[in-house]
């Protein structure tokens, strides 16, 4: 620092305290009561962007803790864009890779990822990489291989993240992994579903690359499960196909 020019010194000085001002002095040329108005202002902007995009998360945390997780945040988090839409993203960065507080709920984590995907897919543009003209709007669902869209995306959590809030507070993992597919339709809406084991497994399928159509597929799902009645499988499985397409989950099917 003390070979830097004056100007550059403040300018690190001024961002210094406005990211930590209980440990790092103000410029001496600053006025208290301005340089007050500036920390302030950056920090309920920051905080204010935060909760917006994770409001259970602020709704299960006491006031006190949750100033202070953005206050460590804001303080200490090395955020590499200065776009204030990737705000969020960065803060699930600090909690994924920096923070290590034992007060934290052990599904901090998962809870965060999954109030930022809502906020992610509605900001995606990967609409714009659907190659239309490979797409069959109208195709054979059954004997073709179904295109899944860009903007729907299947989740796995060890918590039912979908369930918590203030008044249910789980204290352990799930007994079995919670699936949930998030996707957004034709109105850019954004939706939630959870799915049971059998139709996790086939939007797994739907999501891989593997040329499958919908009847190899679903013959797939029935070997896997050996269930006595294959048929039950088999037409249950086409019917969700069916109602993933009227979702805009499955955009149609491969030319």
């Amino acid at each position: 620092m003390a070979n830097l020019p004056r100007f550059t010194q403040a300018q690190y000085e001024f961002a210094a305290h406005i990211r930590d001002p209980e440990s790092n002095p103000k410029p001496a040329d600053v006025e208290a009561r301005r340089m007050k108005i500036y920390s302030e202002l950056f920090f309920n902007n920051v905080e204010d962007f935060i909760s917006n995009t994770y409001p259970v998360l602020k709704s299960i945390t006491a006031e006190d803790n949750w100033q202070k997780m953005i206050r460590d945040y804001f303080s200490n988090h090395l955020s590499h864009t200065p776009l204030f839409p990737e705000m969020p993203r960065e803060f699930l960065k600090y909690l994924e890779t920096e923070r290590d507080d034992p007060k934290d709920p052990p599904f901090i984590k998962e809870l965060a990822h999954y109030e930022w995907i809502e906020l992610a897919l509605m900001t995606s543009d990967l609409d714009s990489d659907i190659d239309w003209d490979h797409i069959d709007v109208d195709g054979d669902l059954l004997n073709e291989k179904p295109i899944m869209s860009p903007l729907a995306w299947p989740l796995t959590y060890k918590y039912p993240v979908q369930q918590i809030c203030a008044d249910f507070i789980p204290k352990a993992p799930s007994e079995q992994p919670i699936y949930l597919l998030v996707y957004r339709d034709k109105k850019d809406k954004v939706h939630f579903m959870e799915l049971n084991p059998v139709t996790a497994l086939l939007v797994q399928l739907l999501d891989e690359d593997n040329g499958l159509t919908t009847k190899q597929m679903l013959e797939v799902i029935v070997k896997q499960l050996n269930h006595p009645d294959p048929d039950v499988v088999f037409n249950g499985g086409y019917q969700i196909i069916q109602d993933l397409k009227d979702r805009n989950v499955i955009l149609g099917t491969n030319k």
